[in-house]
């Protein structure tokens, strides 16, 4: 499965990403909690995903077991080190053809915040 988070699109296996270990810690946690998480994660550090891409994998791997459907996120900090309740986290379910699309824009180094903005969220169109 694919999963675009915010510019990154991973390709995420069946098996859990995590250490078994965090799997265990992570399990009970419900979608507003991984949210929260999340939140929390891209408020220290907004380029989460190019900075801790295994984390960022993870925390998308996370997401896709909590929601049926969803296949991209964007977590939008204003600055590092935010206050949590400053990121808006966004969701969606992008078509195969356009996960495909986005996964080859970024193994050629062609997908950036803008591209991934216009094609998946529209918030830089106005």
């Amino acid at each position: 499965m694919l999963f675009l988070l915010n510019d990154v699109v991973f390709d995420l296996d069946t098996t859990c990403p995590a250490p078994v270990r965090d799997y265990r810690r992570f399990s009970p946690l419900d979608l507003d909690a991984v949210i929260e998480l999340a939140c929390e994660l891209f408020a220290e550090e907004p380029q989460l995903h190019r900075t801790h891409p295994e984390r960022a994998r993870r925390l998308a791997w996370l997401i896709t077991q909590r929601t049926e459907g969803v296949n991209a996120a964007l977590f939008a900090a204003p600055e590092q080190g935010c206050a949590p309740e400053l990121v808006e986290p966004r969701f969606c379910a992008l078509p195969t053809p356009v996960m495909r699309q986005l996964q080859t824009r970024d193994q050629h180094g062609q997908l950036t915040p803008q591209t991934a903005d216009r094609t998946v969220w529209g918030r830089m169109a106005a």
